[in-house]
């Protein structure tokens, strides 16, 4: 399993979430954050904001979906056809187990379930 974080821009994080949706992963948790990229925030006349409003969107996928789901993501993130500064980032990481805290069933790579002894 692989978790994918996307942070994007908060007028972008509709088009995304609907793009997910109607692609089939409808999972999501979406958080919002602020921080800034490589341009260090933007500056407009003497103020400098480094605080950038984004949105953080969290989705586990199976190792197979990763990279239709990342494609996805971008179309629906990127600012016109080329894309802009500060339309945001995408970061991957492996996913070792998932717990469902209400049935306390526990999922593992490839699928396999167990029931967890509470």
């Amino acid at each position: 399993m692989i978790m994918i974080k996307s942070i994007v821009r908060p007028d972008k994080v509709d088009n995304v979430m609907a793009a997910l949706m109607e692609a089939g992963f409808p999972a999501v948790t979406r958080i919002s954050v602020v921080g800034r990229g490589k341009q260090r925030g933007i500056k407009i006349g003497e103020i400098t904001y480094d605080e950038i409003p984004k949105e953080l969107l969290l989705t586990v996928v199976n190792d197979g979906d990763k990279d239709f789901v990342i494609r996805t993501v971008i179309r629906a993130a990127r600012t016109g056809d080329k894309g802009a500064y500060g339309d945001g980032k995408i970061f991957v990481s492996p996913v070792e187990e998932v717990y469902t805290i209400s049935s306390g069933i526990k999922e593992l790579a490839g699928g396999v379930m167990e029931e967890v002894k509470i």
